[in-house]
């Protein structure tokens, strides 16, 4: 909790509480269904809590915003990004229903009523949103045709509509493989811990 502190100072008390709430959670629904590798339970806050708000240095999401966290896995970056954005709606999908189980859990826990949880595949949603964020679920190549066409086109924020994709490591391949534009923010310019050396934030314009 002192790493989201640190970062976010401005929280308010029903935030400070809702992100306080999340490592008992986790710990209690990861005992029952692995959505989080054992040696990560430990690390929650910067490994998985922190990492999904890097994408909120990045952007800060106006009220009425709709994301779509694809392949969420765990609530991740959805969860902790609808916690920091009440205003803002997100919809978190993942194909594993196990998966999706403890991610509606953890959302009624924490009484987010900006969250959906569903168990479905993206190539068969029919809804569309302002950005899709995920955290490395594929290559990035795969990834935009699944989601090419969820994206609308004009929206009110001041970064553009689009991908916001969380990854690690040399990257430059992928980017090779696409013909979109594309900006990258290093994480390591807003979070000093060696975790975030080679974490990066990939924002692909609609």
């Amino acid at each position: 909790m002192d790493l989201i502190k640190k970062y976010f100072p401005g929280l308010t008390k029903r935030q400070l509480e809702q992100f306080a709430a999340l490592e008992e959670l986790y710990r209690h629904w990861n005992a029952q269904i692995n959505v989080i590798s054992r040696q990560d339970i430990d690390s929650l806050y910067e490994k998985h809590v922190l990492h999904s708000l890097g994408i909120a240095k990045i952007i800060q999401f106006v009220p009425g915003t709709e994301i779509l966290d694809v392949g969420t896995g765990g609530g991740f970056p959805g969860i902790p990004l609808a916690i920091l954005f009440p205003q803002a709606d997100f919809h978190l999908v993942d194909s594993i229903g196990k998966k999706i189980k403890v991610v509606a859990e953890i959302s009624a826990a924490l009484e987010l009523t900006n969250v959906k949880a569903e168990q479905a595949r993206v190539e068969h949603l029919n809804t569309t949103y302002d950005f899709v964020v995920s955290r490395a679920v594929t290559r990035l190549q795969p990834f935009l045709g699944w989601v090419r066409y969820k994206i609308l086109k004009t929206g009110n924020n001041k970064l553009r509509n689009g991908v916001l994709y969380l990854k690690g490591g040399d990257v430059s391949e992928e980017l090779a493989e696409i013909q979109d534009k594309y900006r990258i923010y290093d994480l390591s310019a807003y979070f000093d811990e060696p975790f975030f050396e080679t974490k990066k934030v990939i924002h692909i314009p609609k």
